[in-house]
């Protein structure tokens, strides 16, 4: 959970003030550049697209502690070096996508800790903790970013802060790292339940995209992590295009926020009553008026620019209630996933909905 919670702010660290960033690293790089501010955010899902497979084939071949200790390296490396060297864009490119290649090697390991470590009717809950450890690591970086940067416009150090604050991101990544290399297991001292055998990977891949109910949670993922994924990189130019000036990252804050809450909440009521379909059908339903809002916000209050403050204000509340049922449904997926498709390895499930969800993402920003 704390490898999970350090890759997701090293992922979001310039997107909640890419303006900011913008001004800060201006004639770094070229305007009309691919290799841009909001290129650092979207790394991470273009190398999931590349890395997903052989970091799932990596853990179910050689086990979760060697993936997470792998992970853990690059981690704590590369956050350390951008930290280092954080007035350099190059230099923070690069460790950035170092990162992304070290993102995997935590997220896809999740499902596979919580079916080791923990009992059938406590797997529910066990995702949506380790889900939420993600969360968590996000709502940081929208938080507490924009505080320790100057986001506001009309001050004449607009922009300061990014090397001081990428070196205290960098410090508190690599500390983990070291703990997690140190301390990590592979297995529990008493394992729950009982052990059966496992496809191997490739044959796992198979059987996972011939069931239907994978298919169909595939394309669910596709459209909700996917809209998640977008929102969490772009975060700062939504707010720029409701004619909001500072970058404080609040629209992402309130959407994490209530993803954390429903986290708590979802997870433990699909392990209660044994249901996991009912559960992604409420939040699938129950996430479109937050993304309504989300959208027209500025709309809904005569247009861009007119009326910012109320249009942000429609912003937040949207944004809390699309957090809450689209990231609750992230934990009920991933464990829905690791039961229908069981005996397929767990990393295999999850990593094919991950997948899904930066392939759209990526379309999307």
């Amino acid at each position: 959970m704390a490898l999970n919670i350090v890759v997701e702010i090293e992922w979001l660290t310039h997107a909640p003030v890419a303006r900011a960033a913008a001004v800060y690293y201006d004639g770094q790089y070229l305007p009309d550049s691919f290799f841009n501010i909001d290129f650092l955010a979207m790394s991470y899902m273009l190398i999931y697209l590349i890395a997903s497979f052989p970091v799932s084939y990596l853990i179910d071949t050689y086990g979760i502690k060697i993936a997470l200790r792998i992970g853990a390296v690059l981690i704590g490396g590369f956050a350390i070096v951008k930290g280092l060297y954080g007035d350099n864009f190059q230099i923070v490119l690069i460790s950035q996508i170092g990162l992304a290649i070290a993102q995997p090697f935590a997220m896809n390991a999740m499902t596979a800790v919580t079916a080791k470590w923990f009992p059938v009717w406590e797997r529910g809950l066990a995702t949506g903790l380790a889900t939420l450890s993600q969360y968590l690591g996000i709502v940081i970086a929208m938080v507490v970013t924009p505080l320790l940067i100057q986001s506001s416009p009309e001050l004449a150090d607009y922009g300061a802060g990014f090397k001081s604050m990428l070196m205290i991101y960098g410090v508190i990544t690599l500390t983990t790292s070291v703990l997690v290399f140190a301390f990590v297991r592979s297995d529990p001292p008493n394992p729950p339940g009982e052990k059966f055998e496992r496809f191997q990977f490739v044959k796992g891949l198979k059987h996972i995209l011939a069931k239907r109910d994978m298919q169909i949670l595939i394309f669910v993922f596709f459209i909700g992590l996917g809209i998640f994924n977008a929102i969490s990189s772009m975060v700062d130019a939504i707010a720029g295009n409701m004619g909001i000036k500072d970058s404080d990252g609040l629209i992402g804050g309130a959407m994490l926020i209530g993803g954390i809450i429903g986290a708590f909440i979802i997870p433990v009521l699909s392990d209660k009553f044994r249901k996991r379909k009912a559960f992604l059908v409420i939040c699938m339903f129950g996430m479109m008026p937050g993304l309504a809002g989300l959208v027209f916000a500025a709309d809904l209050t005569g247009g861009v620019g007119v009326n910012p403050e109320a249009a942000y204000q429609i912003a937040l509340i949207s944004s809390f209630i699309l957090g809450f049922f689209i990231m609750s449904a992230g934990p009920v997926g991933f464990q829905y996933a690791a039961e229908v498709s069981s005996p397929a390895p767990e990393a295999a499930s999850q990593g094919l909905l991950l997948f899904a969800g930066q392939i759209s993402g990526i379309f999307l920003v």
